[in-house]
């Protein structure tokens, strides 16, 4: 991205801070911006993606300014392992020792120095008053002296001097090339593998790194994708990739016949409305539903079967994310929609048998979203993944008594880490008797390379499909 004009707006100095010549420094907004964003994560353990328009907002930024905001503030967060490498063979202190908005607006700069197309004269000057208006002269200067050692090399020459030898260790090479944890690589290596063998992890994490397009979906019976700009998407009947600009600014996505959702979302919903159900079809769930796009999906076709679908999220504020999905902008309900009940999934208020169809798409590590969350993989640690599957088992084995016999449940997950996927599935039908796997290969056909790692499962792929890589199986209750 070209580098932005300079928009230099006064700032008072911090309490205590004497102003240099008897004026506040100069900080270019656009920097300052960013800057706030990886504040806002890094202290409140916000979402990327939630801060950015407040901050926009705040600033008055929008288009160009906001778009290189966007990529500054997101790329950063993304590959701040590998920056912090860098910035440790620059400078004579530990990160540690460096004040964490120093080191924050030091990752700024070596973004822009590595891996955007700022000029380096650009890229040093903004980032440096940045640090003085952050924090004081004399850490300006250290942040100069700094960056001059990170721009001496291009990226590639910094991997090559920092990162082990791919032969020797490949976990910790990809980690750092890559700027994922290593136990992450470890675990998306081993998914990988389980369904494709011969394909390198390397393809993968590198497209996690790549911020993803707007796809937007057409929720039927409400809007068509023929009156969406943009290009169809390749394998969901339903989606449109947003050729640039607002979404909001759309008119079907403001009145909300339509929504923003990643395709691989939209197959989730589809595959289960989709699938062939003998007998009864009235009453479908979404038993963790928050914040409530494939709820609308599955509403919209649920009223095309002459079914309802309810809701259920445990959370409160989450539950009110659904309700505001599940209806129009004219506060008139989505056809197809039901109740929104906050409740306790693994104990759920519905009669066992009572359901014909449910979704599970159960709260996971989202190691398949990452693209999108560039936070996530920083904020989830190996640890996290006990309890995790120990909540989906239990969702899963609720959601199967729920539905009556002939029943379908689809659990899904944006995790393709096996414990979550394949594991858990295998465990519900060792328990169970009354449970089977129903193949989706046929359902897919048309999504090449999307095989899962248990036979009749899918499994979606960033670099195999530009979707999150959702993870999909359905059950019936026999």
């Amino acid at each position: 991205m070209p580098e932005r004009p300079s928009r230099p707006r006064p700032r008072g100095t911090r309490p205590g801070q004497r102003p240099v010549g008897g004026r506040p420094p100069r900080v270019d907004v656009t920097r300052l911006a960013a800057h706030e964003v990886l504040t806002t994560v890094r202290t409140q353990d916000a979402y990327t993606n939630l801060v950015l328009p407040a901050v926009l907002r705040k600033h008055g930024l929008a288009g160009r300014d906001a778009g290189f905001v966007t990529e500054l503030a997101s790329g950063t967060i993304r590959r701040r392992s590998t920056y912090d490498a860098v910035i440790g063979a620059c400078s004579a202190r530990g990160l540690r020792a460096l004040d964490p908005p120093v080191l924050d607006a030091l990752r700024l700069g070596t973004h822009q120095l590595l891996s955007m197309r700022v000029p380096a004269h650009a890229a040093l000057s903004t980032t440096v008053d940045l640090v003085r208006h952050v924090a004081n002269q004399g850490a300006a200067g250290f942040a100069n002296a700094v960056l001059r050692k990170v721009a001496s090399r291009d990226l590639d020459d910094w991997l090559q001097e920092l990162a082990p030898a791919r032969e020797a260790d490949p976990v910790a090479h990809d980690a750092l090339v890559h700027a994922h944890p290593a136990w992450v690589v470890a675990e998306l290596r081993k998914a990988l593998h389980a369904s494709h063998p011969d394909d390198d992890v390397s393809d993968l994490l590198a497209a996690d790194n790549v911020a993803p397009g707007v796809t937007l979906v057409a929720r039927p019976g409400l809007s068509t994708r023929e009156e969406l700009p943009g290009e169809p998407t390749p394998y969901s009947p339903h989606g449109v990739h947003l050729d640039g600009g607002d979404p909001g600014a759309v008119e079907a996505v403001a009145q909300r016949r339509a929504g923003v959702q990643d395709e691989g979302s939209q197959l989730v919903a589809t595959a289960l409305a989709g699938a062939d159900l003998d007998g009864r079809d009235e009453r479908w769930l979404d038993l963790c539903s928050g914040p409530g796009g494939k709820s609308a999906l599955l509403a919209a076709l649920a009223a095309g079967s002459g079914a309802v679908l309810t809701a259920h999220e445990r959370q409160l504020h989450r539950a009110g994310l659904v309700r505001r999905n599940l209806a129009l902008a004219d506060g008139t309900a989505v056809p197809g929609a039901g109740a929104v009940v906050v409740g306790d999934g693994t104990r759920p208020a519905f009669a066992p048998g009572s359901l014909d169809r449910v979704l599970v798409d159960a709260p996971c590590t989202g190691l398949g979203a990452l693209r999108r969350r560039p936070e996530a993989r920083w904020r989830r640690r190996a640890e996290d993944l006990l309890e995790l599957v120990m909540l989906q088992r239990r969702l899963l084995a609720a959601s199967l008594d729920l539905v009556r016999p002939g029943g379908l449940v689809l659990y899904a997950t944006c995790s393709p880490v096996l414990s979550e996927t394949a594991d858990v599935v295998e465990s519900a039908l060792a328990q169970r008797r009354d449970v089977s796997l129903v193949d989706l290969g046929p359902a897919f056909a048309h999504v090449p390379g999307s095989r899962g790692p248990l036979e009749g499962t899918v499994q979606l792929w960033p670099h195999r499909h530009g979707t999150d890589a959702m993870f999909l199986a359905l059950l019936r209750r026999d």
